[in-house]
């Protein structure tokens, strides 16, 4: 039932009355049973919750362009277009992590960083979260140290390039997606307009 905008403060958080791990996959997933109550008294039994890592994407511009990267995916099961990104360490904040990251992935730094959110990649089924940075003025230092599974083939893409590669849908994780829309093609309001309206402005640390 859709209630009253008024009654927002009325919503409650629901109750872990019981958790237990059935499967542990460290240092990646975590898999929890709970038994929860709701705010209507409602009892909820084998309520799964999936414990992943953080991971941060990053926007690096550089001469009006956005780095993307050519790679598998073992998710979507198939060769897509995504942005530099990765796991957090332990102990890592964001921004850090986005750093280290994009140097180790694309031999790439920059001394302006913006951290623009985190965002629960599943409301439903886990806490884990999509942190999105962006890095301007990007310059290359070193050929790429990377220990990620897949190849990746990296391009320099246009905002323009980047709106038809959604289209397309050769963009096909959801962090990534967000990236491109919050700090790509921000404002960008229908489909076959010429304006799109890039991140802009003074970008600096956190």
């Amino acid at each position: 039932m859709i209630k009253n905008i008024h009654q927002v403060k009325e919503l409650q958080q629901w109750e872990v009355l019981k958790r237990e791990c059935v499967f542990e996959g460290q240092p990646w997933i975590r898999l929890w049973r709970e038994t929860l109550r709701l705010p209507d008294g409602r009892m909820v039994e084998g309520y799964y919750q999936l414990d992943q890592r953080d991971y941060v994407e990053i926007v690096a511009w550089q001469n009006g362009k956005v780095l993307g990267l050519w790679r598998y995916k073992h998710g979507p099961r198939r060769v897509n277009l995504g942005l530099p990104a990765g796991y957090l360490e332990e102990e890592e904040d964001a921004l850090r992590a986005a750093r280290r990251e994009l140097h180790e992935e694309a031999g790439i730094i920059s001394d302006h960083w913006k951290y623009l959110g985190a965002f629960c990649i599943d409301g439903n089924r886990g806490p884990a979260r999509a942190h999105i940075c962006v890095a301007t003025d990007c310059h290359g230092v070193s050929s790429s140290v990377s220990d990620d599974l897949e190849e990746h083939i990296g391009e320099w893409l246009t905002p323009e390039q980047w709106r038809e590669n959604l289209e397309l849908g050769t963009v096909a994780t959801m962090g990534a997606a967000l990236a491109v829309y919050s700090c790509i093609l921000r404002n960008f309001q229908e489909k076959g307009s010429s304006t799109l309206t890039v991140f802009e402005g003074d970008i600096d640390d956190q």
